[in-house]
């Protein structure tokens, strides 16, 4: 997959097959619109291409600076590479793109310099300065300017959105298991390890501290999970807070990972944390050894969920 940091930067050999979109999350719903997109390029006669923009256009344009969301650029360049796509353009969109005229956004982008063959859209699209013009619209600029428009139909968009929102509401309820199975594959962020405290090694839980290197990234509701990670080419399992840790007096949100059966000094190491299930929501203990005894069943949770559903140890 070729990426291209702005749309001039953009160039093929070939005729194009073009979708657009900011497919947040590249979810089952997104991935049917790849799918069509791939089939659409005639096993190569055609390339495909997939124009997104950085940063969100909402942020831009309504100035939506809490927005959170399910991926990260470069976690979304690396599941759209995974698709099968030829391009990946990331345009900058800031002010001066969204005032474009739609006809200037079709003749200069699109056919220009795109060489568009045809566009993949949903049928409810609208694009050009003000969000003025539609599909209708469209379909008469593909005839004006010789390219093809095929329309996501209603029940796909609807479908699209649905997951979109379920997926948000899953991972704030601490529904791993159902948010993962809109995405199609399990949801994960990543960070820095960082030093923390290292209350957790004087109960027995040594813990990697986790810096999040996407401010915009959607965390999980506070409690425990059963992640994993791969250290070292090898898949790590282990159980996460999110948190305040209240039985400690902690006031600042951290995320904290104890890998089970792992010994190794991990600063500064960046982790991708991958989410399998849901263990409890977070609370506060009684007393530290209260915690404790909580972590030791947290452990044996993770520890037969590891075994039941990857046959390991």
């Amino acid at each position: 997959m070729q990426v291209s940091q702005s749309i001039n930067a953009f160039s093929s050999t070939k005729k194009t097959i073009v979708t657009l979109g900011t497919f947040d999350g590249v979810h089952l719903g997104h991935q049917s619109i790849l799918n069509k997109l791939l089939e659409a390029t005639e096993n190569g006669f055609y390339e495909s291409v997939v124009l997104t923009f950085y940063p969100h256009p909402r942020m831009v344009l309504q100035q939506e600076h809490s927005l959170q969301l399910l991926n990260s650029m470069d976690e979304k360049r690396m599941l759209l590479e995974k698709s099968g796509i030829d391009h990946l353009i990331i345009h900058p969109f800031d002010s001066a793109f969204s005032k474009l005229s739609a006809e200037a956004f079709v003749k200069k982008v699109l056919v220009e310099q795109l060489q568009i063959h045809k566009i993949i859209i949903g049928y409810d699209h609208r694009f050009g300065e003000n969000r003025s013009a539609n599909i209708t619209d469209l379909i008469e600029f593909g005839k004006k300017y010789n390219f093809e428009v095929a329309q996501i139909n209603a029940e796909e968009i609807n479908e699209i959105a649905v997951s979109s929102t379920n997926i948000r509401t899953a991972l704030g309820n601490g529904s791993i298991q159902l948010a993962n199975s809109y995405l199609g594959y399990n949801y994960f962020f990543s960070g820095k390890v960082v030093k923390g405290k290292q209350l957790g090694r004087t109960i027995g839980f040594p813990t990697a501290n986790l810096e999040l290197l996407e401010p915009f990234k959607l965390i999980p509701k506070k409690g425990a999970y059963v992640v994993y990670s791969t250290i070292n080419s090898i898949r790590v399992f282990g159980m996460m807070n999110i948190g305040h840790n209240p039985t400690l007096g902690e006031n600042e949100r951290t995320i904290e990972v104890h890998f089970l059966n792992l010994n190794e000094d991990l600063y500064d190491a960046v982790l991708c944390i991958s989410l399998l299930d849901f263990i409890r929501p977070e609370e506060k203990f009684s007393s530290v050894e209260a915690l404790k005894s909580q972590l030791q069943k947290d452990r044996d949770f993770s520890k037969k969920y590891i075994i039941d559903n990857f046959q390991t140890s």
